[in-house]
């Protein structure tokens, strides 16, 4: 089948940029969310990285308003969905909510439309049956969607085999390396490798080993890194760190949870909200003198 028409599910930070990256890529494409001001939240994000994208010679003068004019945003389900040939849901972590959202829209959507779901670390058989149409479901998952241009593919066991080369075609067409799973795995590839990263740096935390800084400067030197285990925690916002790492029945993640939450409850998200374990937008691990 021909995909043109792309809905995303949720206006969050990379819904937003899936979205604009569609866009790019000459698809027309709907956002939907439940609240006006998440959607306002998405155009200015999209404003910012089209920005960055014409300082950096990438788009040309006067592309940005094309690129965003293939953009519709909506409140209305109903909208959101008309004509779609492929739907992506970036909703909340959470297995109850992303259920409730894919009952709604198996409901409404076209016959044609493939399903897919962003999800960073639950499984597509978790929820795919509340769609009504478990064959048409996929897991297609971004990561950054222009610096980290990776996408996974990942069936669950009654995904219709035929679309993974649909899915390979499109993750291509979007500009991103697509990588297939052979079976379903939390956290697909990357971010499985990433998270043993991530607890072995909050072990060292919590157990009082090392600071901050001295983790993600031992990191940084020893690979030749931007950025260390923390720095790229306040990248992936925190409250997305702590979904994942407060269901681990382990005594390292649970501490670590629990010292998550301390910093979401100050509302220190990460580089999103201006401050999570460093203050942005000027973090100290981007000072030349960080790694003397």
């Amino acid at each position: 089948m021909s995909i043109k028409n792309i809905c995303i599910l949720g206006a969050g930070t990379l819904g937003s940029r899936v979205a604009l990256q569609s866009s790019i890529s000459g698809f027309h494409v709907r956002v939907y969310d439940v609240q006006q001001k998440s959607l306002d939240f998405s155009l200015n994000t999209m404003q910012k990285i089209l920005h960055q994208l014409h300082k950096s010679g990438q788009i040309s003068k006067g592309q940005d308003l094309d690129i965003l004019s293939r953009i519709k945003f909506t409140l209305d389900p109903v909208e959101a969905v008309k004509d779609a040939d492929f739907i992506n849901e970036s909703v909340t972590e959470e297995v109850d909510i992303k259920k409730k959202v894919w009952k709604q829209f198996g409901e409404i959507a076209p016959e044609k439309t493939i399903f897919t779901t962003n999800t960073s670390y639950m499984l597509a058989s978790m929820f795919a049956e509340d769609s009504g149409r478990p064959e048409r479901f996929c897991a297609f998952h971004f990561h950054d969607v222009f610096y980290s241009r990776v996408v996974d593919i990942m069936p669950h066991p009654t995904t219709d085999p035929a679309l993974i080369p649909i899915l390979e075609d499109l993750g291509r067409k979007l500009n991103q390396v697509p990588v297939i799973l052979k079976k379903e795995n939390p956290g697909y590839i990357f971010n499985t490798m990433l998270m043993a990263l991530i607890g072995a740096a909050g072990k060292l935390l919590t157990g009082e080993v090392a600071s901050i800084e001295d983790i993600d400067k031992s990191w940084m030197v020893n690979f030749h890194m931007p950025m260390g285990p923390f720095g790229i925690l306040d990248s992936i916002g925190l409250d997305t760190a702590w979904h994942v790492t407060h269901k681990m029945p382990d005594r390292a993640s649970v501490a670590f949870a629990a010292l998550l939450k301390t910093y979401i409850d100050q509302g220190k998200l990460g580089e999103k909200s201006g401050e999570g374990f460093y203050q942005y937008p000027n973090p100290k691990y981007k000072a030349q003198d960080f790694v003397k």
